[in-house]
């Protein structure tokens, strides 16, 4: 049976003595991972697309092994996706829901076996009482602690009117860097996530990338192609030997003699995980 307690100021996470209006109470299930973990708020919409899934689970991936805790809001979509992953790769995970810890209260219902999972891996925060259930402005208020305890915000997919934009818009007050994954522009779902960019956000295309904003001082180029390349899948592997040196794509996929649309889909996971680049109407190795 899970715990519900109160969390000594002295063990709240550091950030949340920075942000104008910290909460004045934090309940907690579970336990908090190391303090000296740097956090990393991954946020987004609740109707995320196969591309948003997608995205979350190559690049939490490229996390694995480095001193990173996953916070996300608990609700459905972007956020189920970015717990379940980080868990997946043994990275500890807080989540910050919207209402009260009580399973009574506990919101969205559908991702109480999810909470009581991210408890055996790290822990579950809230201001509100324990039975205080979810309303429309408890969830920009949670939004506050998410964006306040971390070091960064990384919005994956959002439209224009997506709750994970306030998360974002709070980041950009707190002082707290902002971080987004671009989209095709015709995708409704981008249209927020582009347009962070446009103001300003760091654009996230690989896991590279992620660990770069965040102040990681990553291997040397032959430790890091190894590293990427340790745990390929054979289909992988044969890309790769066939960029020993940069290869038109069209060509590459005659090569590999397979569906069209499956080798694309390929290469776009490869070139999320940051094995791959495509640059002047050349794919080339990472």
């Amino acid at each position: 049976m899970y715990k519900i307690n109160k969390l000594k100021k002295e063990d709240w996470p550091a950030g949340l003595f920075e942000i104008p209006q910290p909460p004045t109470q934090l309940y907690i299930r579970g336990d908090l991972p190391p303090k000296e973990n740097i956090h990393l708020a991954i946020v987004g919409t609740r109707r995320c697309s196969s591309y948003g899934k997608d995205v979350c689970e190559k690049l939490i991936a490229g996390l694995k092994g480095y001193p990173i805790t996953i916070v996300s809001g608990l609700a459905t979509g972007i956020d189920t996706f970015a717990h379940k992953y980080a868990m997946q790769n043994n990275l500890p995970t807080i989540a910050v829901p919207g209402s009260g810890l009580d399973e009574i209260a506990l919101f969205p219902k559908p991702n109480i076996p999810l909470a009581r999972e991210i408890e055996k891996h790290g822990c579950l925060l809230s201001e509100f009482e324990p039975e205080f259930k979810a309303t429309q402005y408890s969830f920009p208020q949670r939004n506050r602690i998410v964006a306040g305890m971390c070091k960064a915000v990384l919005v994956v997919e959002a439209p224009e009117k997506s709750g994970a934009l306030i998360t974002a818009r709070m980041a950009v007050d707190y002082n707290r860097d902002v971080l987004a994954v671009p989209g095709q522009i015709f995708a409704p779902n981008a249209s927020g996530t582009n347009r962070l960019i446009r103001q300003g956000a760091t654009p996230i295309t690989c896991a590279q990338d992620l660990l770069e904003a965040l102040g990681f001082d990553l291997p040397d180029d032959e430790m890091k192609q190894e590293k990427l390349f340790a745990d390929c899948s054979p289909e992988e592997n044969k890309i790769l030997e066939i960029l020993l040196e940069p290869t038109p794509r069209d060509e590459l996929i005659r090569a590999l003699g397979r569906p069209i649309t499956e080798t694309n889909m390929l290469l776009s996971a490869m070139e999320i995980k940051g094995m791959i680049k495509e640059e002047m109407g050349e794919i080339r190795r990472g």
